[in-house]
């Protein structure tokens, strides 16, 4: 078992420009949380949608099965209910309601308290220009750090 657990959603920052951010807590099961603990998830793929009732769900976050549990494990890509803050959801309720944002899930660990948190973000996807203009500005950053490194040398 891993002491640190920081599993990140890379996609995100590329695919969307982030707003807000908000740290949820999760509600897991038994072996959830056990494979959690183990490393075995992924939220690359995941995104948070409101139900009918205004509670928040990640949809599509790949928990694996315990390898060591019985008949009795979790299915792996069930929807996760998130926990904020009632003035916290309504704001994004209404932001994604009225401006047809998205809630991304940016990175999954495990605090101090040993307790699952998920840190999320209203984000407004990017167009195919926009994702050009950040592989152009991370490939000039790259560049200028190398030329300043030998100038240094």
């Amino acid at each position: 078992m891993q002491n640190n657990i920081n599993i990140k959603n890379k996609k995100a920052k590329f695919e969307y420009e982030l707003l807000d951010k908000y740290m949820a807590g999760i509600v897991l099961g038994g072996t959830e949380i056990k494979s959690l603990r183990n490393g075995r998830a992924s939220i690359s793929e995941s995104f948070c949608e409101f139900n009918e009732q205004g509670e928040l769900f990640v949809i599509n976050m790949q928990i694996d099965e315990y390898s060591h549990a019985s008949h009795y494990n979790h299915k792996p890509k069930a929807q996760r209910k998130l926990l904020l803050n009632k003035r916290e959801l309504k704001k994004l309720h209404k932001e994604v309601k009225t401006s047809g944002l998205t809630i991304v899930p940016l990175n999954l660990f495990i605090n101090e308290r040993g307790l699952a948190k998920l840190n999320i973000s209203l984000a407004k996807g990017k167009k195919l220009y926009d994702k050009r203009e950040t592989i152009k500005d991370r490939d000039n950053k790259r560049n200028l750090d190398r030329i300043k490194k030998n100038f240094n040398n």
